[in-house]
């Protein structure tokens, strides 16, 4: 008898095992989907390349995305999301009926804007096998589901994401009568139209609404659903009260997501009377205040609550001990305060995840407080005091989290309990300055470690491990520690899974092990800032296939970048800068989707090569500090989305491409380069440029008057160039101007008075690179919830993004200025508290604008060099935050304004080599600390520190000039005194041309004074040649 089961179990085995190859798919479905193919606009081949129309042999139902029943051999299920790559297309849902047994059909993230006119969503009411629809991320509008006919077999559809607005009328769902999903987040609904007694959607299950426009007259709507169980209206307004008799009505519902809405808090006090919730999520909905003692405990069967990220304080009311069922419990990122140890926290005994990370807990967390939770397996509590202390918990933790923790005692290593875990999944102690050897204990007493981070400490010493094999952990991150000595040879070997891997900020040395070759699954590795050397080898360009993002940032690596056989095709950020790299930048890196490329400070040469332009998604680009020569590329103006480029300290030359005009760019460095020509066009549609550093060059021409529409301009560098012309007013309306350097060019005439409407106030635009921040989606990690089966696993994983850190680029925006008479390099946040005028060493003239005092937030104005005149305006007393002012080798007159000693942030004041006059300013506050070398080159200045002193002429001389004098003479009454005499001469001969009379009598006795001036001068000569003839003889 055992026998003859035994044989017919070999049977059933061999006839499943060949049902497909027996069977095969039906031809008709081979040549559908052959059909869905061709119908997806895809000229270049690429997608679906399994489908293979030539080979007849070819097995469809070993096509991707293609799943087919084990026992009938029909396609049950098709996967074509992200398939369509022209958005907007019209979708014909014909394509699909020859498919009769499909169960699950994915058309989502292809964007669809709607049908094919009579080929719409009605035709999958002849699909009646089709259980699963998803629709999601598309653009379908309201009319989706006009003309449908019933389409009774399907249980879920997803429709979130599309283009729906207005109100959700439930007759539209009737002739879904047996659907028990529904999925219409991330839309525009504003209303849920609900009938009394309705029939439609009795089945559903779940409902997700979230992301919507709605307000909490939602929750009256949802009563007509019977059968709810999960419903999820988080990140709506859900402005408005609601009643405990509309929360009565829902008392089947057992998960509730209000997650990102702002609710009322009195419905934490209504919420009883959900008796059946067993999860409740209101993480980041607005709540403050202290924390209710009623309502929300005297949920007998709550499992999950999530409190998370709002204003909540106080002390955790004594009535949380009620919630015995309590499994999950969210508190972090809250006010709360007093001391944990006496809550009642420890009477949770069913508690398997606690989260008290980011309050204001007043006292210590002693860990002995957790004594009595048996069944806990995560423990988060990042940002707190601990009390490091002899403690064993009563069970094994899977997570254990506490980051930036503040341990107090003498003891700075970890906790001494972990010696005793041995199935901890995730570990993370960054940020506590723990000292000691890098403890390889946890990697050996936890064979089933994901995720190790350990970074921010004060670990020492060579990075010594044993050999052990250790598949599970995906993530290790140990940077920022004092570790040494070379990265273990068995490394690749131990780790055979890893994805991401940041080792960078230590002292590692010696070449990167070519163990590394096993890391075949590495999609971050981060080696920056250590003492590391060698080459980047072959064999590691030909493995690291998944690889991402490499930074090997800050080490002496050498050689060529890449080798020609290169296979990190999935490569996006590649940063190696300050290296001692050499060669050209290689072609064989030309075909990859880069997002950001740094080679800064190495020593590449030749030219800029051109395809860099046909990378569509490059956001940063930075070659500084290179050997670069020859022009900049008119293929680089494709580079639409561009946000960052620093060509500066090379050798280009040519002019700046006119093509320049990103809308998307915010920081341009070409500074310290060769480039000639006008200004044109270039940058002129930048609207969102915040930083032009065009400095040091050969530029000639104007400043281009459109220079006023970059409405970001934050950062303005033209030094060093051969610009010409006057400062365009244009100037003014750059009203986020921080930093203005048009110093050592030819620039002519006034300064414009309108520069004071410039405020130079401080800004955190500066150093935002904007597109440059951790690359989330690439490195997403398991929130601490996924490692246990909680319901808020995927609602947190999408609310929270847990992500690797991995900084992308960080070659911090660098500019120079000239200020207290040396040239500073300003970098990162310095930027943004920096602000400053240099307009030296040019051909302005006329006099300094009075306005200009009016800007008090400047900390260094430098005018030196220059043609101007006039006085010191008095107006610059309120510069109150002025620390260096230079007025210089000019032609300013007049007394030096006393007020100036009331500038009490100034270091450096420079007016030397000018023809002011009187006593310089008291020497007094900072004015006592300036030596003769700020007033030298005016001889009419005296007082200290100068060797002269006022005396009473000197003194009077000041005065004769005045303020507003550059000279002795009172300017006044020489006008006053020429006007008189010419009027006078004027009027004389005027009456000589009129009268004859007048004009003899002149005429005679101009004629009688020549004579006598005759006779005088004539008898003056005769006398003197006598005289000498006397003394001769």
């Amino acid at each position: 008898m055992k026998l003859g089961c035994f044989w017919w179990w070999v049977v059933l085995v061999l006839v499943q095992s060949c049902s497909i190859g027996c069977f095969g798919c039906l031809e008709q479905e081979r040549i559908a989907l052959l059909r869905l193919k061709a119908s997806i606009n895809d000229p270049n081949g690429n997608f679906l390349p399994s489908w293979n129309s030539v080979n007849k042999d070819s097995e469809c139902c070993n096509w991707e995305r293609v799943n087919c029943s084990n026992i009938t051999g029909r396609v049950v299920q098709i996967r074509l999301d992200t398939v369509w790559t022209k958005a907007d297309e019209y979708l014909n849902a014909s394509l699909f009926l020859p498919f009769e047994e499909i169960k699950d059909l994915d058309l989502s993230f292809n964007f669809f804007r709607g049908w094919v006119p009579n080929e719409g969503f009605e035709r999958f009411s002849m699909l009646s096998k089709l259980e699963v629809l998803y629709l999601n991320y598309n653009h379908f509008n309201d009319n989706i589901l006009s003309n449908s006919t019933e389409i009774a077999s399907l249980k879920k559809l997803d429709l979130s994401c599309n283009n729906f607005s207005g109100s959700i009328h439930i007759q539209d769902f009737k002739i879904f009568s047996n659907l028990e999903e529904l999925y219409l987040g991330g839309n525009m609904f504003a209303d849920f139209v609900t009938m009394e007694g309705s029939k439609s959607l009795s089945k559903l299950k779940i409902l997700d609404l979230s992301s919507n426009n709605f307000s909490a007259r939602i929750l009256e709507s949802m009563a007509v659903f019977p059968s709810l169980k999960i419903l999820n209206i988080g990140h709506n307004k859900l402005e408005g009260s609601v009643t405990t008799e509309e929360l009565r009505r829902l008392n089947n519902l057992e998960q509730l997501f209000l997650h990102g809405s702002s609710i009322d808090k009195s419905f934490l006090r209504k919420v009883e009377v959900m008796a059946s919730l067993n999860v409740l999520t209101v993480h980041n909905c607005g709540l403050n205040g202290n924390l209710p003692a009623q309502g929300w405990c005297e949920l007998q069967n709550l499992q999950e609550l999530d409190l998370s990220d709002n204003n909540f304080e106080g002390i955790l009311p004594s009535c949380l001990a009620n919630l015995k069922s309590l499994r999950v419990l969210d508190i972090s990122d809250n006010h709360f305060n007093g001391n944990i140890a006496q809550s009642r926290l420890s009477s949770l005994t069913s508690l398997e995840y606690l989260s008290l990370s980011n309050n204001h807990l007043l006292n210590p967390i002693t860990l002995s407080s957790f004594s009595n939770l048996s069944n806990l397996k995560a423990i988060l509590s990042d940002n707190n005091k601990i009390v490091s202390e002899t403690w064993t918990p009563a069970s094994q933790l899977k997570v254990f989290s506490m980051s930036k923790c503040s341990f107090n005692g003498l003891n700075k290593t970890p906790p001494k309990f972990l010696h005793y875990q041995y199935h901890l999944l995730e570990i993370d102690l960054s940020h506590n300055n723990l000292t000691g050897k890098f403890p390889t204990w946890l990697l050996e007493n936890n064979p089933k470690l994901e995720v190790l981070s350990l970074r921010n400490n004060s670990f020492v010493g060579p990075f010594l491990m044993q050999y052990h094999f250790h598949p599970s952990i995906t993530s290790i991150d140990i940077s920022d520690n004092n570790l040494r000595g070379p990265i273990p040879t068995n490394f690749g070997l131990s780790f055979p899974n890893l994805e991401n891997l940041n080792l960078s900020r230590n002292e590692f040395q010696g070449s990167i092990p070519t163990s590394f070759e096993n890391l075949v699954s590495l999609k971050a590795l981060d080696l920056s800032d250590n003492c590391l050397s060698g080459t980047i080898l072959e064999h590691f360009s030909m493995s690291w296939t998944s690889l991402t993002y490499l930074k090997l940032s800050y080490n002496n690596f050498s050689g060529q970048i890449f080798p020609s056989n290169f296979n990190l095709t999935k490569l996006q950020f590649l940063l190696l800068d300050n290296n001692n790299f050499s060669g050209k930048i290689p072609s064989s890196i030309s075909s990859n989707d880069f997002l950001s490329i740094d080679f800064s400070n190495n020593a590449l040469f030749g030219m800029l090569p051109r395809w860099m332009g046909n990378m569509s998604n490059l956001g940063e680009i930075l070659l500084a500090k290179n050997q670069l020569e020859g022009p900049i590329p008119m293929e680089l103006c494709e580079l639409v989305g561009i946000t960052f480029l620093d060509l500066s300290e090379n050798n280009l030359s040519g002019s700046i491409p006119s093509c320049f005009n990103s809308s998307s760019i915010k920081h341009v460095h070409l500074n310290k380069n060769r480039l000639s020509g006008p200004i044109t066009s270039a940058f002129q549609n930048s609207s969102s440029l915040v930083t032009l550093n065009l400095r040091d060059n050969y530029l000639t021409g104007n400043i281009p008057d459109w220079i006023g529409s970059l409405s970001s301009l934050s950062i303005l560098l033209l030094k060093a160039n051969h610009l010409e012309g006057r400062i365009p007013v244009q100037l003014c309306l750059l009203h986020n101007l921080s930093m203005l350097d048009l110093s050592y060019n030819e620039l002519s005439g006034p300064i414009p008075h309108c520069l004071s409407n410039i405020s130079f106030m401080a800004t955190n635009q500066i150093s935002d690179f904007g597109g440059i921040s951790i690359f989330k989606n690439n490195f997403q990690k398991k929130s601490p919830f996924a490692y246990l089966e909680t319901k808020l696993a995927n609602i947190r994983d999408e609310e929270l993004g847990h992500f690797y850190s991995f900084q992308l680029v960080d070659a911090k925006q660098e500019v120079e200025f000239t200020t207290k008479g040396r040239t500073y390099s300003y970098q990162g946040d310095i930027l943004n508290y920096m602000s400053g005028i240099d307009l030296s060493c040019n051909r302005l003239a006329g006099e300094i604008p009075s306005e200009l005092g009016s800007i008090s937030n400047i900390h260094a104005l430098n005018l030196s060099h220059n043609n101007l005149i006039g006085s010191i305006p008095t107006t610059f007393s309120n510069l109150k935050k002025i620390e260096s002012l230079d007025l210089s080798y000019n032609n300013l007159g007049g007394r030096i304004p006393p007020q100036l000693i009331e500038l009490t942030t100034l270091e450096v004041f420079k007016v030397a080599h000018n023809n002011l006059s009187g006593p310089t300013p008291d020497r007094k506050a900072q004015f006592g600390t300036f030596d003769e070398s700020s007033y030298e080159g005016n001889p009419l200045l005296c007082g200290a520190p100068l060797h002269k002193e006022c005396t009473e002429p000197t003194m009077r001389a000041a005065d004769y000039g005045g303020e507003e004098g550059d000279s002795f003479i009172d300017m006044d009454v020489f006008y006053i005194t020429f006007a008189a005499a010419y009027i006078t001469v004027l009027g004389i001969i005027s009456l000589l041309c009129i009268n004859p009379y007048w004009r003899q009598v002149w005429l005679r006795f101009i004629e009688v004074c020549i004579d006598i001036c005759y006779g005088f001068v004539a008898d003056l000569v005769v006398r003197c040649s006598e005289l000498v003839n006397f003394r001769i003889a």
